[in-house]
């Protein structure tokens, strides 16, 4: 029998990088590893997560640089920080929630 897991996190949601200072807003999920084989071998051992566990694609940025990240659970924290996601792409994907999340513009995409 196969185990289905539920994402830890949801569409909208602000992250945070467990060990690396970035943070994000989510704006896809897949429910387990669903990337290249090189992109998996690129990531040091020590630090490579499992596959079977969800992966999250983040709009993502830290001090330097905006950019799209994918990153597993097990890697994710809530970002409680109430603090925008300055990424260029997050006013064309969401709308920005009082409580500090973030709700999609077109709920069909999800």
């Amino acid at each position: 029998m196969i185990k289905a897991r539920t994402a830890k996190f949801q569409i909208g949601q602000v992250v945070r990088h467990r060990i690396f200072s970035f943070r994000g807003v989510i704006f896809d999920i897949d429910p387990e590893f669903n990337n290249t084989e090189e992109w998996w071998l690129s990531i040091p051992e020590e630090l490579r997560p499992h596959k079977d566990q969800p992966f999250y694609h983040l709009l993502a940025e830290n001090a330097e640089s905006e950019y799209v990240a994918y990153v597993s659970e097990q890697n994710l924290l809530p970002d409680d920080s109430g603090e925008p996601i300055r990424h260029s792409q997050v006013a064309e994907i969401f709308i920005k929630e009082k409580g500090g999340g973030y709700r999609p513009r077109n709920p069909s995409l999800n």
